[in-house]
């Protein structure tokens, strides 16, 4: 694994005022909300990032939401995800957020690594999980199209963070109550790798995507 980059989050502002990624050493989750970057480390802290911290892997946008819609009914993650399959344009990245009061969510994050680096499939190993309930939040995410395979792995990437800033984490499962999801079919994403990775080479077999898939912490 390559969890090293050499790109600030100073610079990476730059791309974008919404994204989401991870942190230099692949230490903790990270998401970017209206500009402000924040890290949810292993044990479900969260911290703002200083801008001349470093990482090694991160998506951004200008999130200029082009479709919005409330949500005024109970919705599983299932059932969030055939709305957003509905809706989407698979031939493009979609970007969402989705601003809601949530029974629970289900949430995770990784510790930091060290040299050796383990393969990403032995960091799920270590990860750690925890379920925020009854809180108001919000979530950010992309929705990445097949044709993107190698760069990311196709399907939906949702982080969560709790409105006080609390408790926040890469999302594996929810139950939200209402809410309102805003929605842009993006044509231009930033996508920020260490220098050198070969992405294709590295993440383009069945075995890393299987990988991923698993720290991602859905099944498909």
């Amino acid at each position: 694994g390559a969890y090293e980059g050499d790109v600030s989050f100073g610079e990476l502002s730059r791309h974008g005022n919404f994204g989401l990624g991870t942190v230099q050493h692949l230490d903790g989750e990270m998401l970017c909300l209206d500009g402000e970057f924040l890290q949810v480390r292993a044990d479900g802290s969260v911290h703002e990032i200083p801008p001349e911290t470093l990482t090694p892997f991160a998506v951004m946008c200008h999130f200029e939401p082009d479709q919005s819609y409330e949500l005024t009914s109970p919705h599983t993650w299932e059932a969030l995800q055939q709305q957003f399959d509905e809706i989407s344009d698979n031939r493009l990245v979609q970007a969402f957020r989705i601003e809601a009061f949530f029974d629970w969510v289900s949430l995770r994050s990784v510790p930091r690594q060290h040299r050796p680096y383990p393969p990403l499939s032995a960091v799920t190993a270590t990860q750690t999980n925890w379920q925020a309930e009854q809180v108001q939040g919000t979530i950010i995410g992309f929705r990445f199209p097949s044709s993107l395979q190698g760069l990311e792995v196709p399907g939906i990437h949702l982080h969560f963070i709790s409105a006080d800033r609390k408790i926040g984490g890469h999302v594996t499962d929810l139950l939200l109550q209402s809410g309102v999801v805003q929605v842009q079919q993006l044509s231009e994403l930033h996508v920020e790798v260490p220098e050198g990775i070969h992405v294709a080479e590295a993440d383009s077999s069945e075995e890393a995507a299987a990988a991923i898939r698993g720290v991602e912490g859905h099944s498909s």
